[in-house]
């Protein structure tokens, strides 16, 4: 048998909780691996947490100006020579485009080629596979990941959420909430059919738990639609009648419902509330305007229209909540269109995963490093498009 398979067959008879002991006595049997570590992405996106495995006691490492932190924001194995004799492999745990973190192995430096670093790659990504599942029967890995507690309202919130980040042929996509162990209004959907990407960026009024309920209220009623093969219109159709059937007019919700056709990039989209939508094509950013609709739950009955724009190939979008462009300095300085313009400009290298991240340290630093007095979520997507489609008529 193929050592790389005999290592994947062994992680998926494992126990749920001792996923990595059996990974390293796997890897040091098949590999001569003298070292192995899992650290996975903190919330904040900022700190690679060590899975501990005593009597091991290991410290966090920051993802920048790291070995495990380069890995993790290329995406790619990094080695690093650790003595003459012994090689140190950095391996990105990913599945499907949502990074989780990095796998480390110490290998001889005479058994290491790019054969043996394509294997160990491979079982990266069954290593991930492995703890998404894991994550049914378990809380060892979720409680590992964490920089700080939790708020119990940032709780519910990231339990609500999907993956933070996708990849596919057509498309690309990331998004990230802060304060990320206390946020509460804030929230983000996606999903992907044979045909269509549905995306949805939701700004629930309030703070707390009240908040976080009256979002997940909202994520579900559209997910409920959706799943019911309901168009965009009825899905915030059914989520305004959702949210005025229990609060009745006295809290409602700002949403961008988005739905992107994967063969043509012809984009539909319902704005009902404060989250914002910018273009960035051949270097140009600018704000695409869509017509204003109520916020969801305002009256219950409210009737809502699509629109149309369109995404070409080597388009970037980016929705930004109103946390983001209204947030101001003590003096009263609003971050703003224009500022949230040039960061999109400074980080068009930067792959979509990584952009929501770099967009909030930008309004932090404008900030003053000062607490957000509201939380905030962003989502980046760059629009590849499938080979040969024709282009829809611009929007």
């Amino acid at each position: 048998m193929d050592r790389s398979v005999a290592v994947v067959r062994a992680l998926e008879a494992a126990a749920a909780d001792r996923l990595v002991d059996v990974l390293a006595a796997c890897l040091r049997e098949h590999y001569g691996a003298g070292g192995v570590e899992l650290r996975l992405v903190d919330y904040g996106m900022r700190s690679l947490q060590p899975v501990q495995r005593p009597p091991l006691v290991l410290q966090p490492l920051s993802v920048d100006g790291t070995p495990q932190g380069r890995a993790f924001d290329a995406q790619g194995p990094h080695t690093v020579s650790s003595g003459p004799e012994e090689r140190e492999v950095h391996l990105p745990v990913t599945v499907r485009g949502d990074r989780l973190g990095v796998l480390s192995v110490s290998v001889p430096g005479h058994s290491h080629s790019p054969a043996v670093q394509a294997e160990l790659h491979a079982i990266a990504t069954a290593l991930g596979r492995e703890i998404v599942l894991a994550g049914r029967e378990t809380d060892e890995y979720e409680v590992q990941r964490r920089a700080e507690r939790l708020t119990l309202a940032a709780e519910l919130q990231w339990l609500l959420l999907p993956a933070r980040s996708c990849a596919r042929d057509e498309f690309a996509l990331g998004a990230h909430l802060e304060p990320a162990y206390a946020v509460f209004g804030d929230g983000f959907d996606w999903s992907v059919s044979p045909e269509h990407l549905s995306v949805a960026v939701i700004n629930g009024m309030g703070r707390g738990m009240d908040a976080a309920l009256l979002t997940g209220l909202v994520v579900n009623a559209v997910r409920n639609a959706r799943r019911a093969g309901l168009g965009l219109a009825d899905q915030a159709a059914l989520a305004d009648e959702a949210v005025f059937a229990q609060y009745r007019g006295t809290a409602h919700a700002a949403v961008l419902l988005l739905r992107f056709e994967l063969a043509t990039g012809r984009v539909e989209a319902v704005d009902a509330g404060s989250p914002r939508l910018w273009r960035m094509r051949a270097g140009e950013v600018e704000r695409l305007e869509l017509e204003p609709q109520l916020p969801l739950g305002m009256f219950g009955d409210t009737p809502f229209e699509t629109e149309t724009v369109d995404a070409a190939p080597g388009d970037r979008l980016l929705i930004a909540s109103d946390g983001v462009y209204t947030a101001a300095t003590p003096a009263g300085e609003a971050y703003g269109e224009r500022k949230l313009a040039r960061t999109m400009k400074a980080t068009r290298l930067l792959p979509p995963a990584q952009v929501p991240g770099a967009v909030l340290r930008a309004l932090s630093g404008h900030l003053g490093h000062s607490p957000l007095e509201d939380d905030a979520v962003v989502m980046c997507l760059d629009w590849a498009g499938r080979p040969g489609a024709a282009r829809p008529g611009a929007g």
